[in-house]
């Protein structure tokens, strides 16, 4: 037995190194465990720990616990008390608000053409601008989703038309342009921060908000009274995963490269899952007394001209934004491009 007991010691020391974790990643998402961005961490935790044979250690930190919003969470990241942050525009257009031309409306058709878009060079042109203007501190990894596409939803009524949004009190994030849009499109926009946004449904602090479906289910907004879901699917839903410059370079290039690779892993899943959990969502939706409308092709071409003078506020007002929003657009023809020469090729 104690020959035994010996030389299972001796063979639980000669495994310890392997096992020790010489570095630790904080990563934070202000949502729950039913949200894409937990999907995505799951799948970055379980690539990362297990390429790097337990050298690094991914912990997750769902909701409020070392941060409340954009702005105090990218700043957690910034002086390095956080290693990883997904965001949408709240926190990042104040920083960087030329990061909002990925909410300009209706220039990415469908899911094809944002992948493709936000997974090429224009993704590293982000990067590269936000890393130059952050000093060096925050640098984003990648661009997943969370929630697909957004689309309107309200308490009070069918929305059909821009008309119909006139006069409603729209949530929007803490970010310059959805409050410009919602304007456009004659609402009234209120910033709330996405963990206060079911009491203020509940309380009509607001009346409306611009998410997709899995969003308005995982956050159970129906028992809020919002129950008029509208598909005109105006802006894809990215979500920006943020790491600490400074926490990446400090691991060997070896670690960085499984790191980049494992954001790649959480990409995908962040793509894939709204897809897979839009599908009992809408079931969901329906069951809770939910009402979906699809606008026809004239009725969206009508949403499309209502949003024009957003595209004229955002050249005009943010730095850099013509340059900006003329790389997006070439990125999306590309794509666009691309994609059409492969369903051409793939039908014959």
């Amino acid at each position: 037995m104690l020959k035994l007991s010996l030389t299972l010691a001796a063979a639980l020391a000669v495994a310890a190194p392997a096992l020790a974790q010489d570095y630790t990643i904080r990563a934070v998402a202000n949502s729950n465990e039913e949200d894409e961005d937990y999907d995505g961490l799951q799948v970055f935790k379980s690539h990362v720990e297990a390429a790097s044979n337990g050298a690094i250690a991914v912990e997750i930190y769902m909701g409020t616990q070392l941060c409340s919003n954009g702005a105090e969470c990218l700043q957690g990241v910034a002086d390095g008390s956080i290693d990883v942050y997904i965001s949408t525009l709240d926190g990042a257009a104040g920083l960087f608000p030329y990061f909002q031309v990925l909410d300009l409306p209706y220039l990415m058709s469908d899911d094809r053409v944002a992948e493709k878009v936000l997974s090429g060079e224009f993704m590293r042109s982000l990067r590269d601008r936000a890393l130059a203007d952050s000093g060096d501190t925050l640098r984003l990894m990648t661009i997943g989703n969370t929630g697909g596409w957004r689309s309107y939803a309200n308490t009070q009524r069918q929305v059909s038309t821009p008309a119909d949004l006139q006069g409603l009190k729209m949530r929007t994030v803490v970010a310059d342009l959805p409050q410009e849009l919602a304007r456009a499109m004659g609402a009234s926009p209120t910033p709330i921060p996405w963990p206060e946004l079911f009491t203020s449904l509940q309380t009509r602090v607001v009346e409306g908000t611009a998410n997709g479906i899995t969003d308005i289910m995982s956050m159970r907004f129906p028992e809020a009274g919002l129950t008029h879901l509208t598909l005109d699917q105006h802006s894809y839903m990215g979500a920006y995963w943020w790491m600490s410059n400074e926490s990446f370079m400090a691991l060997p290039e070896e670690q960085r490269r499984i790191v980049v690779d494992g954001f790649y892993a959480l990409q995908q899943a962040t793509f894939a899952s709204p897809k897979r959990k839009s599908i009992a969502a809408y079931e969901a939706f329906a069951a809770a007394g939910g009402q979906v409308y699809v606008p026809t092709t004239e009725e969206r071409a009508a949403f499309s001209e209502a949003a024009q003078p957003v595209y004229e506020w955002f050249t005009g007002t943010v730095d850099g934004g013509e340059e900006i929003l003329a790389e997006f657009r070439s990125a999306v023809e590309a794509a666009e491009a691309e994609i059409n020469d492969e369903r051409s090729r793939d039908i014959q």
